[in-house]
């Protein structure tokens, strides 16, 4: 009727090492918070160079310190003082609202109460700093 497999299986047994490294759901979440902080970092340093403030500095040295805890100890990779690519300041605050926002959403999965509230934190300021009605639901 039918004929044998003659393949080894794909999935491995239970107790065999696999070939391949396999990281948690843990790591992964870890993995993707540390990166949408990391971005909201860069957006951070675009704007303190544009409206210097110590509010900004506290953020990011916070954001920093978050993203170092993620990544094992690594510090994140910073922004040097040179102008940013895009001047527009509520175009930054838009899209740095935008970052905490996915940042909050991830950590709130991993049940990552620090960094859901610095996002959360980052989402506010950043609302209060562009225009409210572009961020305001419908």
């Amino acid at each position: 009727m039918y004929e044998p497999i003659r393949t080894k299986s794909v999935h491995t047994m239970a107790g065999t090492a696999p070939d391949f490294p396999h990281r948690s759901r843990e790591e992964e979440l870890d993995i993707q918070l540390a990166g949408h902080l990391a971005a909201l970092l860069a957006v951070t340093d675009e704007l303190r160079v544009l409206t210097p403030s110590a509010e900004l500095d506290t953020a990011a040295g916070r954001l920093a310190e978050q993203v170092a805890r993620l990544r094992g100890g690594l510090p994140p990779a910073r922004t040097s003082d040179a102008a940013p690519r895009d001047p527009q300041l509520a175009a930054l605050h838009r899209r740095a609202h935008a970052l905490a926002g996915r940042a909050l959403v991830v950590a709130a999965s991993r049940a990552d109460t620090a960094a859901a509230i610095l996002a959360a934190e980052r989402m506010d300021a950043h609302a209060a700093a562009a225009d409210p009605r572009e961020l305001a639901p419908s």
